[in-house]
């Protein structure tokens, strides 16, 4: 056992946790899966476990929670001219401000997460970051911040029923070790649907003759309802994009790079740490394809679109009664609140009030970007408000095209966005989770590392 470090945040694990160097826990950063009052049967090396379940205690989960959530204000370092023309180039790319602990394209933070324990399930709200960043890191603060953002959704762990632990609920071996009693799992669902729309502004603002004209591969690449855009050269009908390729506009990476961080943070305070593939997404939201057998699980609002004659070619849905092969999760309300928004009908009247609503919520009297005392916060002296004066805002005919875009992905295929869901989910969670030590003691050389072995001391003696 190595010696206790000297107290900062007055928590034993959380000051061993914030001086464990960041390259050894990258070096040693290794799967987990047995957790704590496990059994193992694998031929000779089978192994059941003689200690009781435990589960996570508060103050591991809130860190772990804290480590999904805003770190603080971003900043827009980025020029506001091309340095050739001298022409106002797009600098307000992002949907919000606030920083996480991992990156995300324009800052769309669309990622959601979802806790599984023993005491329930829990939506995860993403609270606006603390004014005074590392100071944060206390028991008392992140114990607070924790019981700010829980919003619990089922009075139970999220599971299929008893009996159904097979595919395509999970995957093979999975079933044995994942989610089970004592374990925390953290779920990330991905809004694309807001990104979706700013990052098709965001692709409209490209200088004359590089703007490319959008088309349609689920449509024989006809236009993607731009035509008169491309006639009156605004695009450039030379350079064609297909929303096929343009998929899901990488936003979903956020996800990935969240659950990174998470898996580091739970392997550096000796937990157990496995990412691996989840109950199946149309499962775990409630697709109606699966609800008979498995029921609603988390309750997402999924819309089928109606079938057409033309699917049978684009999307190769033969009859109506296959129509919710197309359907598309848009979103989750509990008790009548809008835990996620997705950005189409019946949301709103039409994809024209949904474009509307993102420019209002950038642009908007009330908006990001007229909001003076925030970048006062991310800048110093005057230099926010020069940010907002002088850097350029989406022009009429880049929102006007963007929105022709999205009123014709919806018209057309009946869901928006068509080539990719509006809600995300990765196929993977992460689950946090006392380590079996004797297990990997009698198996493995070099199983566990010193914080695993003293965890049990830092955080709960």
């Amino acid at each position: 056992m190595t010696d206790a470090p000297s107290s900062s945040t007055g928590h034993r694990g959380l000051d061993a946790l914030l001086k464990r160097p960041l390259v050894e826990a990258i070096w040693r950063r290794r799967t987990h899966r047995v957790s704590q009052g496990s059994t193992v049967l694998a031929g000779t090396m089978s192994y059941q476990s003689p200690h009781e379940r435990e589960p996570l205690s508060d103050i591991e989960e809130a860190m772990l929670i804290a480590v999904t959530g805003a770190t603080g204000l971003t900043m827009p370092d980025r020029p506001f001219e091309d340095p050739a023309t001298h022409q106002p180039i797009m600098a307000k790319p992002n949907l919000v401000m606030e920083g996480r602990t991992a990156g995300s394209p324009d800052n769309a933070q669309g990622t959601h997460f979802f806790m599984i324990n023993d005491s329930g399930t829990y939506f995860i709200r993403r609270l606006p970051p603390l004014p005074d960043g590392e100071r944060g890191l206390t028991a008392e603060r992140l114990l607070s911040r924790a019981a700010e953002a829980k919003v619990r959704i089922l009075d139970k762990r999220l599971d299929v029923a008893e009996g159904k632990r097979a595919f395509p609920a999970y995957l093979d071996s999975n079933r044995f070790l994942s989610n089970l009693p004592g374990t925390t799992i953290f779920l990330p669902v991905v809004d694309l649907s807001r990104q979706y729309i700013n990052g098709m502004m965001y692709l409209l603002t490209q200088p004359d003759g590089a703007r490319p004209a959008i088309v349609d591969d689920r449509n024989f690449y006809r236009m993607a309802g731009v035509k008169k855009w491309v006639d009156k050269g605004f695009l450039n009908k030379d350079i064609k994009i297909p929303l096929g390729v343009i998929g899901s506009l990488r936003t979903q990476i956020e996800a990935d790079l969240l659950l990174q961080n998470l898996f580091l943070t739970a392997d550096a305070m000796g937990l157990g740490a496995w990412i691996h593939g989840s109950i199946s997404p149309p499962v775990l939201l409630g697709d109606p394809k699966f609800l008979k057998t498995y029921g609603p699980l988390l309750g997402f609002d999924v819309v089928t679109p109606r079938w057409r004659l033309m699917d049978i070619l684009r999307w190769q849905v033969p009859l109506p009664r296959y129509s919710n092969l197309r359907s598309n999760p848009i979103g989750l309300r509990f008790k009548g609140e809008h835990l996620i928004k997705g950005m189409s009908p019946p949301y709103y009247n039409s994809m024209a009030d949904a474009v509307t609503a993102v420019i209002e919520e950038k642009f908007g009297k009330s908006g990001l970007f007229n909001d003076q005392a925030l970048f006062a916060e991310i800048y110093k002296d005057d230099y926010g408000k020069r940010y907002l004066t002088e850097a350029a805002v989406y022009s009429d005919d880049v929102i006007a095209c963007a929105r022709d875009i999205c009123t014709y992905i919806y018209e057309t295929h009946g869901r928006f966005p068509a080539h990719c869901d509006a809600i995300h989910v990765p196929g993977v969670w992460l689950q946090a989770h006392h380590v079996e030590l004797d297990y990997y003691d009698r198996f493995f050389r070099n199983g566990v590392t010193e914080a695993h072995r003293n965890h049990h001391r830092d955080w709960h003696g």
